[in-house]
This record gives C-alpha cells, sequence and structure tokens, in this order.
C-alpha cells in the first residue's frame, strides 16, 4: 500500500466595495485594513475546499 500526504486547502471569500485611484490603490487599502483586523474572514466566509495528494518517497 502506498502513503500519501494530502493538503487541505480551504479558501475564504468576503467581497468589499472601495473607492480608490486605481485597481493596485484599492487592493492595497483593503490589504491595509486587512491586516489591521478590519476584515476578520471565519467559517461564514467559506468558499470551498480542495484536497491534493501526493505520493510520499520511501
Amino acid at each position: 500500500m502506498a502513503g500519501y500526504k494530502v493538503e487541505i486547502m480551504e479558501i475564504l471569500r468576503h467581497v468589499v466595495e472601495v473607492e480608490a485611484g486605481s485597481q493596485k490603490m484599492a487592493e492595497q487599502i483593503v490589504n491595509d485594513r486587512w491586516k489591521d483586523g478590519e476584515y476578520i474572514l471565519d467559517a461564514d466566509n467559506f468558499a470551498g475546499v480542495e484536497f491534493k495528494a501526493v505520493p510520499v518517497n520511501r
């Protein structure tokens, strides 16, 4: 029987609307606010899960 390491990646998603002079500036504003704890994503923001298996080299 083969061994596998399986990565579980949960995806959380939250959309916020901001006004900014450019797309890059909008992303930076939201990034800064997220780092400051203004946006906290939790189970209510669950958008999916992915599983990826890779063989364990023995």
